[in-house]
């Protein structure tokens, strides 16, 4: 009995009210990321009712050939390709690269491979050689270690002497194929606009139909490029390079410091120093380049704590450069620290996270404690009808989509947490295998690994949080009196496929 009254009191006294304050929290931290959401989506309606494409802001024409100076008239050109064992791709990207339309003597081909298996840079050097006997000017460059990964490759291409004759460089990654006219799209609003310093193409995605996981992988890619890519460009000029499909002016890289190796996310890195000089970015929609999603669970994986610990990562250690800068208006600077980081690099994790997976479960043993049907139903739809609009062909697979992204979301607040924190995988770089999807039939013939028993598969984070929501979503079902279960049991079924490893391809 007094065991009872102890717990009682315990309960009104302290986890009540520590609870409220949890999702007190938690619905600022609601508003706050609705608000972002609905700004983003609403430039990007005011861009499409108006029309307000790149080439109506910035000057934009197509490059013309000079009876006089012939060939002369188009600028250098360095193509940069990236790879680490790249054994499916590789002839793809090379291909796509050499496949541009621009004067062969304006233009150079630059394989950064840092492979290190013998055969797979054999095949490279053989790749390179045929298209350099084809009159591609196409150099294969390597190191003799992986110090700073791709930023170190990169970095470490530029200073060759024959780049320095280069004005623009454009990096595709290696299972990237840039569309022939790529450079004769783009080129022109760095040439006719010296204040731009970076044109980004979207993706296009060549095995998004893969599988159910890179079908959700292409909702999120989208409603990136479609309204945080698009409304950053439109509104300030500004947004985070994707590392790829991107071409920069030399001038503004080689001001701002050139490549980085501090953090995992060297593009990002560099799009914020550049930024911060003054530069301005254009995004291009009607510019796709095709690439791969990981169709694996576990490079997907791997892919999105990179992605989450990166950006944490560099915003601690960037945070008082960008306030201390004098180059760039306070709103602008304001708009980096809050709305490029804070709101959707690091809150919007632990928010989804928190909130959707541990706070609204939980409330289940405090039915003493509102929540608010606004953050629970009303937020939240908005936000998720915001990512469908952006691939309409996938909207039957919301519901999905929104299960898998709070699974997705315990990935990235981990890799969030060692970002902010500095933990011990913070500068983890693991290559997203890619298998060749982009072909029905495989240029090269893969090496696949032996499949792994059901218990090799399973994820134990993944199971944990689970049973946790399932035992949740049995007890409302028992003594509650709302319909809360409906949801929870979808959730802790998608944290359990997860865990046992049931998603996207073997």
């Amino acid at each position: 009995m007094e065991t009872m009254m102890w717990w009682r009191e315990m309960r009104s006294l302290l986890l009540v009210p520590m609870f409220k304050c949890l999702v007190a929290i938690c619905l600022v931290i609601s508003l706050l990321v609705f608000v972002e959401s609905l700004y983003m989506n609403i430039v990007v309606i005011y861009v499409k009712l108006f029309k307000r494409k790149p080439e109506k802001i910035y000057k934009w024409e197509a490059m013309q050939e000079d009876m006089e100076l012939g060939d002369q008239n188009y600028p250098m050109v360095l193509v940069q390709i990236p790879m680490y064992n790249e054994r499916e791709v590789f002839q793809l990207s090379i291909g796509a690269a050499c496949g541009l339309i621009w004067p062969l003597d304006r233009l150079i081909v630059q394989v950064l491979d840092d492979s290190t298996d013998p055969t797979i840079m054999d095949m490279v050097n053989i790749e390179c050689g045929k298209w350099a006997r084809k009159g591609i000017n196409i150099k294969c460059e390597r190191r003799d270690n992986r110090n700073g990964y791709k930023a170190g490759a990169l970095k470490q291409g530029v200073r060759h002497s024959y780049v320095k004759q280069c004005t623009y460089i454009a990096i595709f990654d290696a299972d990237f194929q840039p569309e022939p006219d790529y450079l004769q799209c783009t080129i022109p609003f760095l040439i006719h606009n010296p204040e731009l310093a970076l044109v980004q193409a979207r993706w296009k995605f060549v095995n998004a139909k893969k599988c159910l996981m890179t079908r959700m992988q292409e909702m999120s890619l989208n409603y990136h490029f479609t309204a945080e890519q698009e409304s950053g460009s439109t509104r300030h000029a500004f947004f985070g390079f994707n590392g790829t499909a991107g071409v920069w002016r030399m001038a503004a890289m080689e001001e701002a410091g050139g490549w980085k190796d501090r953090t995992t996310v060297e593009d990002m890195d560099l799009a914020v120093r550049v930024g911060l000089h003054g530069w301005k970015f254009v995004f291009v929609n009607d510019v796709a380049v095709k690439s791969e999603l990981p169709s694996q669970f576990k490079a997907f994986r791997f892919q999105q704590h990179r992605w989450s610990c990166g950006p944490a990562n560099l915003f601690r250690k960037m945070t008082m450069e960008i306030i201390s800068n004098k180059r760039v208006t306070i709103w602008k600077k304001l708009y980096v620290i809050y709305s490029f980081f804070f709101v959707r690099k690091i809150i919007v994790h632990f928010f989804t996270f928190f909130f959707y997976c541990l706070i609204l479960p939980t409330s289940v043993f405090f039915p003493e404690v509102n929540i608010p049907t606004w953050s629970t139903v009303y937020f939240p739809l908005m936000i998720t009808l915001f990512n469908a609009i952006a691939t309409p062909r996938s909207f039957y697979l919301v519901v999905f989509w929104v299960l898998f992204e709070n699974v997705m979301a315990m990935h990235r607040t981990k890799g969030t947490f060692i970002g902010l924190l500095e933990g011990g995988r913070v500068n983890e770089w693991v290559v997203t295998e890619k298998l060749g999807d982009a072909l029905e039939t495989k240029l090269l013939p893969q090496i696949r690994k032996p499949r792994n028993g059901v218990l090799d598969r399973i994820n134990s984070k993944e199971m944990m949080v689970g049973i946790y929501i399932l035992c949740c979503a049995s007890y409302n079902l028992v003594f509650g009196k709302t319909l809360l279960y409906i949801y929870l049991y979808m959730q802790a079924l998608a944290f359990i496929i997860s865990g046992f490893g049931f998603v996207g391809t073997n």
